[in-house]
């Protein structure tokens, strides 16, 4: 079963309102809708059809707001960060194959 502390471990549990994800990722809400749009990612729901963003969402939110403030268009920002965090998951996954392949 699931604790408290473990979804609040987790970086992928969508724990933060479309407000606080805004403050806390320097980005306005219209930018979050804006990277939702742009499917940088897709927030989660609330049981009353809440935006709920994760910790991992924020980071791509936070990234995505500094490129596009440094001049790069917010679709290649997004597209860019799309591809890097699908390259850190193949890597890992070849990380985790490796170990269990020297067990």
């Amino acid at each position: 079963m699931t604790q408290p502390d473990d979804m609040l471990d987790d970086e992928h549990y969508p724990a933060y309102t479309m407000g606080r994800a805004a403050e806390i990722s320097g980005a306005s809400q219209d930018f979050l809708r804006r990277l939702e749009k742009a499917k940088l990612f897709t927030p989660s729901r609330s049981a009353g059809g809440h935006r709920r963003y994760s910790r991992h969402q924020l980071r791509l939110a936070a990234r995505a707001r500094a490129m596009v403030a440094q001049g790069t268009a917010l679709e290649a920002s997004c597209r860019i960060l799309i591809l890097e965090d699908r390259l850190q998951e193949v890597l890992q996954s070849n990380r985790r194959e490796r170990v269990v392949e020297a067990a």
